[in-house]
């Protein structure tokens, strides 16, 4: 996946080697989407609570399900801990990406992680307002792929930016900065 581009050298250039880091600023903001139930979710609903945020695709062949495994055990790895905030998986493939295509990919994670999806403008909109890269890439078939930033986007619970955990950090890197965040 191309890492080194638009949103993401941004993320990138700020990672320390723990995987977490001092965020830049401007990472958030207004979004509007719908969730696997077809229910429209914006950004003020994830108030409230420290949200985890990850912008990837269902046809992902790598690096989302391999972020998506990793967060779940992160998940498991904090216990009650994790109940206490927001997992979010945010499509950047809206044509392929429909609530239902997002219900059946999640259901290989962990059950607290809810998928978001939109439409083609309602996805470029909140990826613009995460800084988030991505690019569609034609395949050799005939399909297409997405090319897109990989870092997991940590929020406190009131909707600030906090760091973004890079693509392959640790659990033991990871779970405790999650910790930290819900205290």
């Amino acid at each position: 996946m191309l890492l080194a581009a638009g949103g993401a050298y941004g993320l990138i250039k700020w990672a320390d080697p723990g995987g977490v880091s001092a965020p830049p600023s401007g990472v958030g903001g207004p979004f509007q989407l719908i969730d696997t139930s077809g229910k429209a979710v914006t950004d003020k609903d994830l108030l409230g609570r420290p949200t985890l945020m990850y912008f990837g695709f269902t046809y992902c062949p790598e690096v989302c399900p391999t972020t998506l495994t990793a967060v779940t055990q992160w998940l498991d790895m904090m216990g009650r801990d994790a109940d206490r905030m927001n997992v979010v998986f945010v499509s950047l493939d809206p044509e392929r990406d429909t609530p239902e295509a997002m219900k059946t990919y999640l259901s290989n994670f962990d059950p607290r992680i809810r998928g978001l999806t939109g439409t083609v403008a309602q996805v470029a909109e909140a990826a613009k307002a995460y800084r988030v890269f991505y690019r569609k890439v034609p395949t050799s078939d005939g399909s297409y792929t997405v090319d897109h930033s990989t870092a997991v986007y940590l929020f406190d619970a009131k909707g600030r930016f906090v760091a973004p955990i890079a693509y392959g950090v640790s659990a033991e890197s990871a779970v405790p900065r999650l910790k930290e965040l819900v205290r």
